[in-house]
């Protein structure tokens, strides 16, 4: 019974992984076209030409002010991050079943996504 129970859990954690990245893709899409709608409607991105936000911050910041370029950037970063929250739930998935080699490797593989983010100066 307590493999059958585990199996369970497992299946469960690995249904809301699955669920978690849809509802982030369409998320990120109603996002997005949210953003598209106030661009035309406004006919404008709400930016002179060499002002666009460059950080996290400067994006939510402006997304608060309904400029429709920052709404639109905010949906790409909510698809960038959907996958980043796959291999970060996998890690915990992983350590559950006690799988230690898939662990280290999905733990490596996060830490390479965090530091490419890092030097990319994506935060």
């Amino acid at each position: 019974m307590s493999k059958e129970t585990n199996s369970k859990d497992l299946l469960d954690a690995e249904l809301f992984i699955s669920s978690s990245l849809r509802l982030g893709v369409y998320l990120s899409a109603a996002v997005i076209v949210i953003g598209m709608i106030l661009f035309f409607a406004t006919s404008s991105s709400g930016y002179q030409t060499d002002q666009f936000p460059t950080t996290v911050g400067g994006v939510l910041s402006e997304t608060m002010h309904f400029n429709p370029s920052a709404i639109i950037s905010l949906g790409l970063l909510l698809l960038i991050v959907t996958p980043v929250f796959r291999v970060a739930a996998s890690v915990l998935l992983f350590v559950l079943e006690k799988d230690h080699l898939y662990t280290v490797i999905t733990l490596f593989v996060l830490c390479v996504l965090i530091i490419s983010f890092m030097l990319g100066k994506a935060l």
